[in-house]
C-alpha cells in the first residue's frame, strides 16, 4: 500500500486547494471523498462566485475593492462576530488567489445581473462551481494526487498532540493508514438532520439542505469528542430562503430566490414580519433563512406583481400566478382576506416611487408601516400577481474546528502537530453569524492553500 505524506479528508474546493498546494510542494497526497464520483466536490459544486479583494481591475472584476471595504461588509453582516485577525488574513490573501485559480484551469465570466450587483466584488466562474471542481480534479490528476471516492472516514486517532492514524471504510473494507499529516476539509454537519434538530429543536425537521447530502459532520464529531478545540454556535449557519418546492437535499443554487427586495413576504397567517428592502440582496439574502425559520411551520410566502417579475433571477420552478390577489391566496393556501388587507396597508404606505432603482439602495420607502420597507417599496397593484413559497435552506453550519492563522488545529494541551483544517469545517473561526455572498469560497481557497503549504512543510 502506498505510504502517503498527507491525507486530505473531503473533496470540495478547500480540500482540492490544499491537496494541489501540498502536491506542488512535493508531498504524496491522498484525497478521501465520501461522495460517489458524480457527486464529488461538496457544496462547491453549487457555487457561482468568489469574493475577492483587489486594488484595481483584476480578471473579470472592475474598479477596486479594498481590504477595509471588504472587512466593513463582513462586519456588517456578522454584526461584528468574527475573528478580525483571521478575517483580514482571508481578505488580504484573496487577491493573489484569483490568478492562482486561473493558472489551475478555472475560467471566469462577467458577473450576473439582476439582484446580484457584484461586478466589483465577486468573480463568477465560467460554468459555475462544477466547472471549477472539474478543473481542480484535472489538475490534481496531473499532479499525481490519488483520489478515493465513497471513502467514508470514521475516525482520526488522536494521541497526545498527533494524529496517529486515519480509519476509513471503502468498498466494504475498513482501512487504516498512517500519513505524516492530515487536512480536514469535510464540511459542516448540516446533512445530519438529527444533529440539526438537537441544535435547533423540532423546527429543523422542516429545513431543506441546499448542498450535498454527504456533509454529515462525522469527522467533526469524532475530533470534537477527542477534545480538539471547537469554535462557533451549532445554531449558527449559512441559511437562505429558498423555493419551498426544492428537494430535501442538493437542490443547489438554482432553488435560491432573489425576488425578496421587490416583494412583500408574509407568513402563513398573511402577515409581514421583516423589512424586505433593508439592504442590497448580496448583503441580506443570508439572513432570510433564519427569519423564515422563526415563522409558523418555518414557511414564508413572496408576493409580487407584474412590474417586478423581470427584475430578478428566477428559481428553477415557475411562480404561482393569478389575476387577483384573492386567487393567488387561494392557490398558496393563504387566508385571502388577511393577505388582501396586508397588501392594502402596504400599498397605502408607499409614497413617491419615481427614484426607484432596482440595483442600488434607492430610498423608496414606506411611511408609517411596521415593519417598514426601506428601499424598493412600490405598490403591489399590477396584475397578474405572482407568488413563491419560501423555506429555510441550510448551506453549511458554523460549529467547527478552531484554527490559527496557519490553519492548524489544537487542543487544550496545545497545537496538534500534524492536523490542519480548511473550508466549511473551520469557517466558524471567522463567521460567527450571517454571511457575505462568495465568502465561503474565499475562506476555502485561502485556508486550503495555507493548510496545504503548512502540511507539506511538516511532512517534508
Amino acid at each position: 500500500m502506498t505510504q502517503y505524506d498527507i491525507a486530505v479528508i473531503g473533496g470540495g474546493n478547500a480540500a482540492l486547494c490544499a491537496a494541489m498546494t501540498a502536491a506542488e510542494a512535493g508531498a504524496r497526497v491522498l484525497i478521501l471523498e465520501t461522495a460517489p464520483k458524480p457527486y464529488r466536490g461538496g457544496n462547491s459544486r453549487h457555487t457561482r462566485n468568489f469574493r475577492c479583494m483587489h486594488t484595481g481591475p483584476l480578471g473579470p472584476l472592475v474598479d477596486a475593492y479594498s481590504e477595509e471595504e471588504y472587512l466593513a461588509d463582513l462586519l456588517k453582516v456578522t454584526d461584528g462576530k468574527t475573528d478580525q485577525h483571521l478575517a483580514r488574513l482571508a481578505i488580504s490573501r484573496s487577491e493573489e488567489c484569483l490568478p492562482w485559480m486561473q493558472e489551475r484551469g478555472v475560467r471566469f465570466q462577467p458577473s450576473l445581473s439582476g439582484t446580484l450587483s457584484l461586478s466589483r466584488t465577486n468573480a463568477f466562474f465560467m460554468g459555475g462551481g462544477k466547472a471549477l471542481v472539474n478543473a481542480y480534479y484535472r489538475r490534481a490528476a496531473a499532479l499525481g494526487i490519488d483520489v478515493l471516492y465513497e471513502a467514508h472516514v470514521t475516525h482520526l486517532e488522536l494521541s497526545g498532540t498527533r494524529i496517529e492514524r486515519v480509519e476509513y471504510n471503502h468498498a466494504g473494507v475498513t482501512h487504516r493508514i498512517t500519513p505524516k499529516a492530515v487536512i480536514v476539509a469535510s464540511g459542516g454537519f448540516q446533512a445530519d438532520i438529527d444533529w440539526l434538530t438537537r441544535a435547533w429543536g423540532p423546527p429543523a425537521q422542516n429545513f431543506l439542505i441546499r448542498g450535498t447530502p454527504y456533509n454529515r459532520g462525522v469527522v467533526l464529531a469524532d475530533l470534537l469528542e477527542q477534545g480538539v478545540d471547537s469554535v462557533g454556535d451549532p445554531t449558527q449557519c449559512h441559511a437562505v430562503a429558498i423555493d419551498g418546492r426544492a428537494p430535501k437535499f442538493d437542490g443547489g443554487i438554482v432553488t435560491r430566490l432573489d425576488c425578496v427586495p421587490f416583494s412583500i413576504v408574509v407568513n402563513k397567517d398573511g402577515e409581514r414580519f421583516y423589512d424586505e428592502g433593508e439592504d442590497v440582496w448580496p448583503k441580506r439574502y443570508a439572513i432570510w433563512g433564519r427569519l423564515i425559520a422563526a415563522q409558523p411551520d418555518q414557511v414564508g410566502y413572496v408576493i409580487i406583481d407584474a412590474k417586478s417579475i423581470e427584475l430578478f433571477m428566477p428559481s428553477v420552478f415557475p411562480p404561482l400566478k393569478a389575476d387577483t390577489l384573492k386567487g393567488l391566496a387561494e392557490q398558496m393556501g393563504l387566508p385571502a382576506e388577511q393577505l388582501c388587507a396586508t397588501v392594502d396597508r402596504f400599498n397605502a404606505a408607499c409614497g413617491d416611487t419615481s427614484s426607484f432603482h432596482p440595483t442600488e439602495l434607492d430610498g423608496v420607502a414606506t411611511e408609517g408601516l411596521t415593519p417598514p420597507k426601506t428601499n424598493w417599496a412600490r405598490p403591489i397593484t399590477e396584475p397578474p400577481f405572482y407568488g413563491y413559497s419560501l423555506r429555510t435552506g441550510v448551506t453549511f453550519t458554523y460549529l467547527g474546528l478552531k484554527v490559527d492563522e496557519h490553519a492548524q488545529c489544537s487542543t487544550s494541551a496545545g497545537k496538534i502537530a500534524n492536523l490542519w483544517a480548511a473550508g466549511e469545517t473551520m469557517a466558524g473561526s471567522i463567521l460567527g453569524q450571517g454571511y457575505l455572498a462568495g465568502f465561503g469560497m474565499t475562506i476555502g481557497t485561502v485556508f486550503g492553500r495555507i493548510a496545504g503549504q503548512e502540511a507539506a512543510a511538516y511532512a517534508n
